[in-house]
């Protein structure tokens, strides 16, 4: 197969980390040529989506002493090219958030691919439709309490009746911006002030869950289903759970609860086109879902002893196979 993938800027990946490149890796191993791109490199030509690409080769990661290692230089890119995306077999969308105006116009591009032709991971129009905040609020059994308003007063009366609350912006990653709110802290104002750019941009609010303490665990899920799981704890000085700020991983495993929000979950991820999904799970309930450029394959891998990314591929094998 040719896989293509849009990804950030490749230097500035963690080879040790980063999905995407976990995933490049595995195909690779598996026989495949891997190309990368990045979202301001796409184009519309004749009515179909075109890119500028460069073929990448990597040098797969190393597992020493519990640890992942990398080589330095660890990829090689080719000369670049432009093409039709039609002329590969995949084409995987992991740039990471704020999904902005430019990331919009991406997804715009990339539905002039034809699916028939091309498997594209995740759907343009799934991701668009899917804010990694607002999706989850679908799934009325799964979630905790939450609103999503702009309202200061609406926010404060929230607070004041759930005594503690966490506030998210809708459109930000990896714990970015999370705020924790309890009704009579005097900076109230300013926080709901600030966050909502002054009442014009709305922002969730959640009750706060003490379970939060015992670790915010993501799950995988691949078409669906649940191929694998990771606990992520707080750093002792911060809140957030995320990896992203100062967070360490432990491994776990999928509670029967924790399988039943996966399976309310699984037949709309499929009807939107979403396949490579990372979700959020505090204390038995659904806190986000994850669409843009899920990541947790290199620490489940590492805890587990699995090949996440081997089994990405191979459901891409089989997928194609089963369309011919």
């Amino acid at each position: 197969m040719k896989l293509a993938f849009i990804i950030d800027p490749i230097h500035q990946l963690d080879p040790c980390h980063d999905t995407s490149v976990a995933l490049i890796e595995a195909a690779q191993i598996l026989g495949h040529e891997v190309w990368v791109t990045q979202g301001n490199l796409l184009s519309v030509v004749d009515s179909k989506a075109w890119a500028i690409i460069q073929r990448v080769e990597v040098i797969p990661v190393q597992l020493l002493e519990g640890r992942w290692i990398a080589a330095n230089p660890w990829y090689k890119l080719s000369d670049s090219f432009f093409t039709s995306l039609e002329t590969m077999d995949t084409v995987f969308i992991r740039t990471d958030p704020p999904v902005n105006d430019s990331y919009l116009y991406a997804t715009y591009i990339l539905d002039y691919i034809d699916q028939n032709k091309t498997l594209v991971i995740n759907s343009p129009s799934g991701i668009r439709e899917a804010n990694e905040k607002m999706y989850a609020l679908q799934f009325t059994k799964a979630i905790p309490e939450t609103i999503v308003s702009a309202d200061k007063q609406f926010i404060r009366q929230f607070v004041e009746v759930k005594k503690a609350a966490v506030l998210k912006p809708l459109g930000n990653k990896a714990g970015e911006g999370i705020l924790f709110l309890q009704s009579g802290d005097r900076n109230f104002n300013s926080i709901v002030e600030l966050s909502t750019l002054q009442g014009r941009v709305p922002v969730m609010v959640q009750t706060y869950l003490p379970e939060a303490k015992e670790g915010d665990k993501r799950i995988i899920l691949l078409n669906g289903e649940p191929i694998g799981a990771l606990n992520r704890l707080s750093s002792g000085t911060d809140f957030r759970n995320n990896m992203a700020t100062g967070g360490t991983v432990a491994q776990t495993e999928i509670t029967p609860r924790e399988d039943e929000i996966c399976t309310q979950v699984a037949e709309r991820l499929r009807q939107d086109g979403l396949i490579f999904v990372g979700i959020d799970v505090i204390g038995g309930y659904l806190t986000e879902v994850n669409v843009t450029s899920p990541t947790g394959i290199r620490e489940i891998d590492r805890l587990d002893g699995t090949h996440l990314g081997h089994q990405v591929i191979q459901w891409i094998e089989q997928t194609l196979k089963s369309k011919k």
